[in-house]
């Protein structure tokens, strides 16, 4: 019997931040996301959800806040505030395992990445890259949210980038 192979749909990410009341400000403000769930703290207990939290992180977590949002396209984002939270000083280490950025989609790059800085952001890179210089408006940038995360914007969809060989001169 063979297994059909397809795409699985992208659900979620759960995002750490020092602050989750100020980073569901960002996000709604900034991002235009929207709230599923408000800042909740969730206790380390046998109720279900400390039981499953246990089954993640081990014995000893104590509580976190978490609040649920959603981008436009319906991805769920999981905002988490751990209290023995730990800024590190280098934020982009990209070449160990892990996710190192996520990427948003706005035709406007431009103005989101000036609304970013002014909310407290920075920009990673001095301007946004054009992928086809004089034939596409192909572009992105990185960005750093105001909680040290990396993020991507692309000017256009993930495959209108890449379909045509973005780096095949």
């Amino acid at each position: 019997m063979t297994i059909q192979q397809y795409p699985r749909s992208f659900s979620h990410i759960g995002i750490s931040v020092p602050d989750v009341e100020a980073a569901v400000k960002f996000y709604q403000d900034v991002l235009g996301w929207y709230i599923i769930m408000h800042p909740t703290t969730i206790e380390e207990d046998t109720s279900a959800i400390g039981q499953m939290c246990t089954d993640v992180f081990g014995p000893g977590w104590k509580r976190f806040k978490i609040a649920h949002m959603s981008t436009g396209d319906r991805i769920g984002v999981e905002l988490f505030q751990f209290d023995n939270h730990q800024t590190p000083e280098n934020n982009f280490e990209y070449w160990k395992t892990g996710i190192f950025h996520f990427c948003i989609q706005d035709p406007n790059l431009e103005a989101l990445v000036e609304k970013i800085v002014t909310a407290g952001g920075k920009k990673r890179m001095a301007e946004p890259r054009y992928y086809y210089p004089g034939e596409k408006p192909y572009r992105m940038i990185y960005m750093e949210d105001p909680f040290g995360n990396i993020l991507e914007i692309y000017s256009h969809s993930y495959e209108l980038h890449y379909s045509s060989g973005a780096y095949n001169e």
